[in-house]
């Protein structure tokens, strides 16, 4: 399929960046209708700024002169230099860049309208994804509706390597990015094409010896820019590690983590600490602590878990209530402020979880051993103890420092068997029984109360994949949560709210997690699709504004006139639940909400329906939580805050660092599997699914196969048996001789036409049984 990118590609790559729409025509193999298509997309470049035409003829505009970098060896000290002085009306900010060329400054501090600042391709001024700008305001207040600006100045550089796939031709050696919002290539002098650390090739074995300059060619690499581009001249670099090829096994995990800038090798001073950590808690460790390990208490996981930081016991009360034991694994004991582990954790903010291997927030001797809550082995907790009655309340908590013995390592299955009754698993966990029953039953008092306050949840089925020994798919099933699941999700929300209160109660500073209320505009948005299918959130008229802003139309909202609760949601949720559109409609009600994240200034979450919760049942994996640690230990201990956390104003860049982290890992992790379900489908083309469409834009229409929960695209060139219309009041294409629909929520059947190696995108034609006429597309 023709984009954008395809032809800034072949341009960046053209003799002196220039083409005559013939050769386009002939080197893009454009026929038929596509001609149509490639005129538009130039116009369209060119009057973006990114392309100018003279005499028949396409060249690539150049960019604003971006500062050259610090040598080699010092960007690391150039990244914590204070920022340059801002320029007489400008703004500094940090770039994200889109795939088609512009971006986006969120300025800081935030400008008062809170809105982002539009950088069109033309202006981005040679900066690359989050680096840290200067930005001078172009078109005034409000240009067109949308701030807009030009980047002046790169302040800060946030990233000085990236991964991409080598070549060498007759100009000499270069690396072509992998992260499409990178553009141009990186020039490798001569010399620089191998890395000087022997030691980080990851071309392993015989092959790793046969290597030469040009058996480089085609293999994916790391590269550190020496020079970053301008308006004249392209980037340079230097090769620090070989990778392998794309395809081979385990390099997709590699590119991921480099391509996000994933910490991944644990500084050498943590390491040493890590293996200085004695095996077991020492008695000594056990001062003040309660001993909790004559206890029944379980830890309950996945199959394949390798590190358990929580552990659970339930009990029945008079009078149909509960005491809940929610044990959560003392990392902060082990993990000191200052510490090189610390610095470590703190760096990565999360561990990353991929198929085949997981990016660790803590060293391995910590997280899968000294604070892994090992079943018949001491380990040292932190203990959430709840009295709940038979409504779901809270009556009375006690937090305190403890140590346990895990009794058993249970999986979600096996639970998960008890409680349906299998005989088998009855007979193996017969001391376990009771207790677990008592679980299924407080699970389901404490979710009915959930529900009583208006708690959201979107109980829709997830996909299951399975992996052969060479990491590539081989299937793909529906996998739902059992009642195994949802105890632990429960007695987690529990533990983590109980917490939450009681350090707001004392008065401490703390991180909290926030769900914020959705704006006004998104609501609009998803009410304006529900009411097609008949549905909505009840709100009534939206307070929205339509207004004329220098010739462009533009939906203004009104916050302040708003209100709308989780109790909306969660009543449309029931009403979806079953219904064909329920997965549709799930996904856009999910996407009309705000993200989920840290702060030190508590706002409720909207979604769970409650004014106060934190995150505090993982602390080996989340750096928020063994903060959380560290807040709760200290106000236990009666004693001071720790350093840097005594404060709402101290605490804040830190939550919105680790806000920051969560989604990079967590685009990390869902790039690495659309990665894995292109390679699926690879094998698959030409054959026909079930599908229904997600989303309707004006290049085509998204869609996700029934039973594969796999997205991809069909784009309006395919739409060949009519001429069609995109209709964007309605968001649907309509066929102008046939009156043939495709619109949100419909289902159709789709053919796998074929994979863009580029993008990773599978691209899907409509199956209809109709002789083919030219496209048009309006």
């Amino acid at each position: 399929m023709l984009t954008r990118q395809l032809i800034l590609t072949h341009l960046e790559e053209a003799p002196d960046r220039r083409v005559t729409l013939k050769q386009l025509l002939r080197t893009l193999n454009v026929r038929g209708g596509e001609r149509a298509t490639l005129r538009r997309l130039l116009q369209d470049l060119v009057r973006e700024g990114r392309l100018r035409e003279r005499r028949h003829m396409f060249e690539l505009q150049a960019v604003a002169r971006a500062p050259e970098p610090p040598a080699r060896g010092q960007a690391a000290a150039a990244r914590g230099q204070a920022p340059a002085a801002r320029g007489t009306g400008e703004i500094e900010g940090r770039m994200a860049l889109h795939r088609d060329g512009f971006g986006f400054v969120r300025p800081e501090p935030a400008l008062a309208s809170g809105e982002d600042v539009f950088i069109p391709p033309s202006s981005t001024g040679g900066a690359m994804p989050g680096d840290q700008v200067a930005v001078r305001l172009v078109r005034g207040e409000r240009g067109g509706g949308r701030i807009q600006g030009q980047v002046v100045r790169v302040v800060r550089r946030a990233h000085a390597t990236l991964v991409g796939t080598y070549h060498r031709d007759a100009r000499g050696n270069y690396v072509t990015p992998l992260d499409e919002r990178v553009k141009g290539r990186v020039r490798i002098p001569d010399g620089a094409e191998r890395p000087q650390e022997s030691g980080r090739d990851r071309v392993v074995g015989e092959q790793a010896a046969r290597h030469t300059e040009g058996d480089l060619d085609g293999l994916v690499v790391e590269v550190e820019i020496e020079k970053f581009a301008t308006a004249e001249a392209a980037a340079v670099g230097r090769v620090t590690e070989v990778l392998g090829r794309r395809d081979d096994f385990g390099v997709d995990v590699e590119i991921i983590i480099r391509k996000h800038y994933l910490p991944h090798r644990f500084p050498a001073a943590a390491l040493a600490e890590a293996a200085a950590m004695p095996g077991a808690p020492a008695e000594a460790d056990w001062a003040g602590r309660r001993d909790f390990r004559h206890l029944p208490i379980v830890t309950i996981d996945g199959e394949t878990a390798r590190d358990f930081d929580d552990a659970v016991l339930v009990e029945r009360r008079g009078e149909g209530g509960f005491g809940l034991q929610v044990h959560i694994a003392d990392v902060a004991h082990y993990v000191q402020p200052g510490s090189a582990i610390d610095a470590a954790a703190r760096e990565r903010g999360t561990s990353v979880y991929f198929p085949d291997r997981a990016v660790p927030m803590l060293p391995l001797e910590l997280s899968t051993g000294l604070c892994s809550l090992r079943p018949q082995e001491d380990r040292l907790v932190m203990s959430c103890l709840m009295e709940i009655d038979a409504r779901g309340r809270v009556t009375k908590h006690e937090l305190t420092a403890g140590v346990i013995r895990s009794a058993a390592r249970m999986t979600y299955t096996q639970v998960n068997a008890v409680l349906e009754g299998e005989a088998a698993a009855r007979a193996q966990f017969a001391a376990l029984v009771p207790g677990f029953e008592a679980m299924a039953d407080l699970q389901r008092v404490l979710y009915a109360a959930r529900m009583r306050r208006g708690s959201i949840d979107f109980d829709l089925p997830e996909p299951e994949i399975g992996f052969d020994e060479f990491g590539l798919m081989r299937s793909i099933v529906k996998s739902e949560r059992n009642i195994a699941h949802r105890l632990i999700e429960e007695f987690m929300l529990s533990a983590a709210e109980t917490v939450a209160r009681h350090i707001q109660a004392a008065g401490r500073a703390s991180v909290y997690r926030i769900h914020e209320p959705p704006e006004v505009k998104k609501v609009a948005e998803f009410e304006e699709v529900a009411a097609g299918f008949g549905y909505s959130l009840g709100t009534g008229p939206l307070p929205i504004e339509r207004r004329r802003v220098r010739g462009r139309v533009v939906e203004v909202a009104q916050p302040g006139k708003f209100q709308i609760s989780p109790r909306q949601y969660q009543k449309l949720a029931e009403k979806l639940a079953g219904k064909p559109e329920e997965r549709m409609l799930s996904f856009l009600m999910l996407r009309s909400l705000k993200q989920a994240r840290y702060s030190a200034h508590n706002a409720g979450h909207f979604a769970l329906a409650t004014d106060c919760y934190t995150h505090f049942t993982s602390p080996i994996r989340r750096y928020p939580d063994l903060l959380v640690h560290r807040i709760l230990k200290a106000l236990l201990a009666q004693a001071a805050p720790p350093e840097g956390l005594g404060k709402e104003e101290s605490i804040e860049p830190t939550t919105r660092r680790a806000s920051e982290q969560e989604r990079g890992a967590d685009e990390a992790e869902r790039e690495l599997m659309d990665w894995k379900k292109v390679r699926f489908m690879e094998a698959r083309v030409g054959e026909e699914f079930p599908a229904m469409i997600l989303h309707v834009h004006r290049d085509g229409f998204f869609v996700e196969l029934e039973d594969l929960f796999i997205e991809g695209l069909v784009p309006a060139d395919t739409l060949d048996d009519d001429h069609y219309l995109f209709r964007s009041t309605t968001r649907e294409w309509v066929g102008e001789r046939t009156h043939r629909r495709y619109r949100l929520g419909q289902k159709l059947a789709v053919r796998v036409e074929r994979i863009d190696p580029v993008r990773m995108q599978i691209l899907f034609a409509p199956v209809v049984a109709t002789p083919k006429k030219k496209t048009r597309s309006r």
